[in-house]
C-alpha cells in the first residue's frame, strides 16, 4: 500500500505516511490518491490547494470556518518542519478541547487529515517552511474565526 492511515489520540485526524521510493535519482512517491483515501474512511473531496510560507518561530493559527463553510485539511511540509496541531472544536465531542500535534517535514513527508470542527495551526521549527494544505470547501471571510493559540482554555 503506497499510504499508511493511522489515527490519532483523537481517532478522526489522522497522519498519513507514504511509502517513498528512493534510489540514487532521487525519491518518488504518491502524494494523494483518492481511491486510497477513501478505502481508509477519509471520502472528503478536496476543492482547493493552499500555500503558505514562514519563517522560524512563526505561529500560525488557529484558524477554522463555522458552518456551513467549515474545512476539512489535508496538511503537509513542502520544505521545513512545523509542529500541526489540531484542536477539536467540536461541542458534542468526547475529545472537546483537546488537541494532537505532529512534525511534519520534508524530510518525513507525513500529511496530517484534520476533519470539519478542528481549529488548525502551526508553529515553524526550521529556519524557513512551505506547507500546501488541501481543503474541501472555499475560503470565506465571514465564516472565518480563530482561538489564541496561548488560550488558557487550551
Amino acid at each position: 500500500m503506497p499510504f499508511r492511515f493511522s489515527p490519532l489520540s483523537i481517532p478522526e485526524v489522522i497522519l498519513i505516511e507514504p511509502k517513498i521510493f528512493s534510489d540514487e535519482r532521487g525519491i518518488f512517491f504518491e502524494n494523494f490518491k483518492v481511491s486510497n483515501f477513501t478505502d481508509n474512511g477519509i471520502d472528503t473531496k478536496f476543492l482547493q490547494d493552499n500555500f503558505s510560507q514562514s519563517t522560524k518561530n512563526v505561529i500560525r493559527g488557529l484558524h477554522f470556518q463555522i458552518p456551513p463553510k467549515a474545512q476539512a485539511k489535508l496538511v503537509s511540509a513542502l520544505k521545513g518542519e512545523i509542529l500541526d496541531i489540531a484542536v477539536d472544536i467540536r461541542k458534542s465531542s468526547s475529545t472537546f478541547g483537546q488537541h494532537v500535534a505532529v512534525e511534519l517535514s520534508s524530510d518525513n513527508m507525513h500529511q496530517l487529515y484534520i476533519p470539519c470542527g478542528f481549529a488548525h495551526g502551526f508553529l515553524v521549527l526550521s529556519e524557513t517552511a512551505q506547507i500546501n494544505y488541501k481543503v474541501d470547501n472555499y475560503y470565506k471571510p465571514e465564516y472565518e474565526r480563530g482561538i489564541a493559540f496561548n488560550d488558557p482554555k487550551l
